[in-house]
């Protein structure tokens, strides 16, 4: 039986890299493979995952595959992607450029540092195959000479599939479904995501638009980032949104379930997006999107949301009031989002894709 190892330094719950890795790693299981992950370190206890060394008698033939999830500095990965004779496989989901985190975090500088130097060593290991989880992902690597690499784009695998199935956390919905509007972002709470961006369009659309509103920030709150995390209060502080704006920290499924139902709108102001997976959550949950238009964003959204070039809160907010006041147009934003999502992103159309591209280039029959 052909054996796939599917590697990366760290699965966790709730990670977006971690989840691509796992549906990725069932998508072969139910294909027929013998398919495996690896990491240094691993919190899911539904799925076994091997420690590096067992990797050596894992792998056995030239015709065993080997896919490499890229989103961090791993001096390891790239020492078993040269030592390997098999088939080798990149997935790259983008590195946060490390100046986004100088005076927040000089380790999370370093890591990401030593991730983007690695880009053009993965570049000249010429692989079987580089895959990105957007056109932006892979034209970093063509950028730096890899114009003949073989590439395609396909989307991350994602938990969105559950999350549509379970009942949302009784309580939130009870808490916050009161008559306000609310608007969400969903997302690690992180310098690249644009947090200040997002509380000033929030104090915009409050000031002129809705007093009776709310902004739910659902995320990760990383003790490595509490100086980050300070300057957002100091922010909200500044702007006499005390009571105004929530963070939650890290949710469960069905909390994060809840969240969603309450919105009336998912807004973004990320600088970074190498995709952005909460927004095909938003999608398949039928909420208006509105975002800056950074990096991957306009790939993911499409048409299926208000996307703009500028991020500006004036214009921001008063899209945010368009939707919020025009019931017709928050449900046609919603219904092309989810139709997006089920013709592009369901995790059956992304297998379907993935096994696609892997036969077009013959590295599976």
């Amino acid at each position: 039986m052909r054996r796939v190892i599917i590697s990366t330094p760290d699965i966790d719950y709730g990670d977006a890299v971690s989840n691509d890795v796992i549906g990725m790693y069932q998508a072969f299981k139910e294909e027929g493979y013998l398919a495996k992950m690896i990491a240094v370190h691993s919190q899911v206890s539904e799925h076994e995952v091997f420690d590096l060394k067992d990797f050596q008698s894992l792998l056995r033939e030239a015709k065993d595959i080997f896919i490499y999830h890229h989103s961090v500095g791993w001096n390891k990965g790239i020492e078993l992607l040269n030592n390997l004779r098999c088939v080798k496989i990149i997935k790259y989901h983008n590195v946060t450029p490390p100046a986004f985190f100088e005076g927040f975090a000089d380790n999370y500088m370093v890591a990401c540092q030593s991730g983007r130097s690695q880009l053009k060593d993965l570049v000249d290991l010429q692989a079987d195959l580089y895959i990105g989880d957007s056109f932006y992902n892979v034209s970093e690597f063509l950028a730096i000479g890899g114009e003949g690499l073989k590439w395609a784009v396909v989307p991350p695998f994602h938990h969105i599939d559950r999350l549509q199935l379970l009942e949302p956390e009784k309580g939130i919905i009870r808490q916050f479904r009161d008559g306000w509007t609310n608007l969400l972002t969903v997302g690690r709470v992180a310098p690249n995501k644009g947090h200040i961006s997002l509380i000033d369009t929030f104090h915009v659309y409050r000031r002129e638009y809705n007093p009776e509103s709310r902004l739910l920030i659902v995320g990760k709150i990383d003790p490595g980032l509490a100086s980050y995390h300070q300057l957002l209060k100091d922010k909200i502080r500044e702007l006499h949104l005390e009571d105004a704006v929530f963070f939650t920290g890290a949710v469960s499924d069905s909390a994060l379930k809840a969240y969603y139902r309450v919105a009336h709108v998912f807004m973004t102001t990320s600088f970074h997006e190498g995709f952005c997976v909460p927004l095909v959550e938003a999608m398949s949950l039928k909420i208006p999107i509105v975002a800056y238009g950074s990096t991957a964003v306009p790939e993911t959204v499409g048409g299926a949301g208000l996307v703009w070039e500028e991020c500006q809160p004036e214009l921001l907010a008063a899209s945010v009031n368009r939707i919020v006041r025009n019931k017709n147009l928050a449900y046609f934003l919603g219904e092309m989002g989810y139709q997006r999502y089920h013709d592009l992103f369901s995790n059956g159309r992304i297998k379907a894709r993935f096994f696609e591209v892997l036969r077009k280039e013959n590295l599976i029959s």
